[in-house]
């Protein structure tokens, strides 16, 4: 399994049926189910005694069969209702047993599944960055959700049902044994060709089944896109073509369920009717025995009885099975994501950045996201406090790579990076990271009011500060405008506003986290003239007095830079003031007049 050199863990696999290492899913969860060893030995405990009153019933049913005797009178009648109300009894403790179980286990599982959330959020917290980048989140999120409900639901569930079935199964083949040894043998031609028809049924329903959620995961993959791209399906008139690949698509999907659900709702009737196959040989060689006088009705009655407990966990083994290796399989992701290797520790006795001043070096920095492909090589620079340094270069150059290693999201292969003189593998990351305040172009906004959304970079913030942070970036009358002002709600990842509003509250929270040191990620290429201009200003009064790296888009905008780093291709192949680098007519020329043309 391909790791990650980056501090980045071995990469998730895709979904499977099946986990492909039982013993290591089985170690994982034991160590959240021996944090409950009480629940556990409970469950067992109560699942044995509901299960073996339930498996008196037909023997006390028997009993009180042969207690009936035509014209024996009340006599009879008080012997029948002896053993019926045991029989009651029976029921009803056991059923009571099992509702209290039913409760325990909801509770056990939830317990287990609490801890288990608990547990991989936090180990997520502690991931690198590298393994984000590697990662959908989309197949990270299902890890919390569809995985670990699929574990819940196997906890609460399937973990019962399977220690039932095994008393039920054990205890009615000996309740039959002593009743009858030879009619048992006609469960021996039954139960195996149940046991057949049940797993081949399974292997070829199975796949359609897949196929089933594939199709429909592409309609609603479809119904989607269209949904999402109204405007430009009314723009190029294009509903008639549309209208044809919907009616295609939902012809195969239900195509698929149908041939599905046809095959998988054959295999129930055909067990019914082995089952019944079953009861009918049972009962005529009964019958047989009880002419020579070897059984009782009784015993016939009890025996019929016991023969459906017996065959019915049996055929429900083959599903139990499919629901357990969906769990184990979904265990398994989650103890795998569990198990990636955490962001690497500080180095013992590591410095804690303060009073930060903003003297930034690259000294021969050489870097690379998988080994023995160098994406950075040989890298120098040197940024003054206070200075602006704008990093330009075509997509794909490693200006982003440069953000990276600043902030420590990765560590270099040679070289040395230096801030105020120490060494940032010397140093804290978390002081490190703090040291940066960042607007990126991908603005980051939750789900909470605008205060807690500007507030989010510096603790116990006032709303003193805020407001003037909000004033600062020039959305302060834009928050007074609203309903609720400053404690107006925003929607996930602030969809209720536009893209100029939330990139002006992101740059309100790095003015209020005032650090020393800031990286800009040019963002104003999504938004209009005017809100250009606006967002512009606010970075202005953001940048000024602080060490400035800006990944420049729009060359236009970093002229009065400092200095600017002309990369390509992981080199350094300029770099100069604007001035400088437009007298030389090299690369940053080229790049600087290609916008106009």
């Amino acid at each position: 399994m391909a790791t990650n050199p980056q501090g980045g863990g071995p990469k998730i696999s895709d979904k499977t049926d099946k986990p492909k290492d039982t013993g290591y899913v089985l170690k994982g969860l034991w160590k959240y189910v021996s944090h409950y060893k009480v629940h556990l030995i409970a469950a067992i405990i109560l699942t044995l005694c509901s299960n073996l009153l339930a498996l008196v019933g037909p023997m006390l049913s028997g009993y009180a069969i042969d207690a009936i005797q035509p014209g024996k009178g009340l006599v009879v009648f008080q012997t029948v209702l002896y053993y019926a109300g045991w029989m009651i009894a029976f029921y009803i403790v056991s059923s009571v047993l099992s509702y209290i179980l039913s409760v325990l286990m909801i509770r056990f599982s939830q317990k287990i599944i609490h801890k288990m959330r608990e547990d991989l959020f936090s180990k997520l917290v502690e991931l690198p960055v590298s393994f984000f980048d590697r990662n959908q989140a989309g197949d990270i999120i299902s890890k919390f959700s569809y995985d670990i409900d699929t574990i819940n639901t196997s906890l609460s569930s399937d973990f019962i049902q399977v220690c039932t079935s095994f008393i039920t199964v054990f205890g009615s083949l000996i309740m039959m044994i002593i009743i009858s040894p030879i009619l048992v043998l006609v469960m021996l031609v039954t139960i195996p060709l149940s046991l057949f028809y049940t797993r081949y049924m399974a292997k070829k329903v199975r796949p359609l089944f897949r196929t089933r959620s594939k199709k429909l995961g592409e309609l609603n993959g479809f119904v989607e896109e269209m949904v999402s791209g109204q405007m430009t399906i009314k723009a190029y008139a294009a509903e008639n073509s549309v209208m044809e690949k919907f009616g295609r698509i939902n012809k195969e999907t239900v195509d698929a369920y149908f041939e599905a659900e046809y095959y998988g709702s054959m295999t129930g009737p055909t067990v019914n009717f082995i089952n019944n196959l079953s009861l009918s040989l049972i009962t005529v060689l009964g019958a047989v025995l009880y002419l020579f006088g070897k059984m009782t009705l009784g015993n016939i009655s009890s025996f019929v009885q016991y023969s459906r407990k017996f065959s019915g966990p049996i055929n429900e083994m083959a599903n139990i099975i499919s629901e357990l290796q969906s769990a184990m399989a979904a265990a398994e992701r989650v103890f795998k994501l569990m198990d990636e290797i955490p962001e690497l520790p500080d180095k013992e006795n590591a410095n804690e950045l303060s009073e930060v001043k903003g003297e930034v070096k690259m000294e021969g920095v050489s870097f690379g996201y998988i080994p023995d492909k160098e994406i950075i090589k040989n890298l120098f620079l040197y940024a003054r406090p206070g200075c602006l340094t704008a990093i330009v270069g075509p997509t794909g150059a490693g200006k982003t790579t440069i953000i990276n290693l600043l902030m420590r999201f990765y560590d270099i292969w040679g070289g040395a990076i230096w801030v105020d003189g120490n060494e940032i593998r010397d140093v804290t990351r978390k002081s490190l990271r703090r040291s940066y305040a960042m607007v990126l172009q991908d603005t980051w906004l939750f789900s909470g009011t605008i205060f807690d959304n500007i507030a989010y970079g510096k603790e116990n913030a006032t709303m003193d500060e805020v407001v003037a942070a909000a004033k600062a970036a020039g959305i302060h009358s834009y928050i007074k405008r609203l309903p609720q002002g400053y404690y107006t709600v925003i929607n996930e990842d602030g969809m209720n506003i536009s893209k100029g509003q939330k990139q002006l509250l992101t740059i309100a929270r790095a003015m209020l986290m005032d650090a020393k040191m800031l990286i800009l990620d040019e963002a104003t290429s999504n938004v209009d003239t005017r809100t250009e201009i606006k967002i512009q200003k606010a970075m202005r009064k953001l940048m000024e007095n602080k060490t400035c790296f800006v990944i420049a888009h729009r060359l236009s905008t970093i002229q009065g830079a400092d200095n600017i780093l002309v990369v390509d291709q992981g080199d350094v192949v300029e770099q100069g003031t604007h001035k400088e680098l437009m007298e030389k007519k090299g690369f940053y020329y080229k790049l600087y007049n290609s916008q106009f043309e």
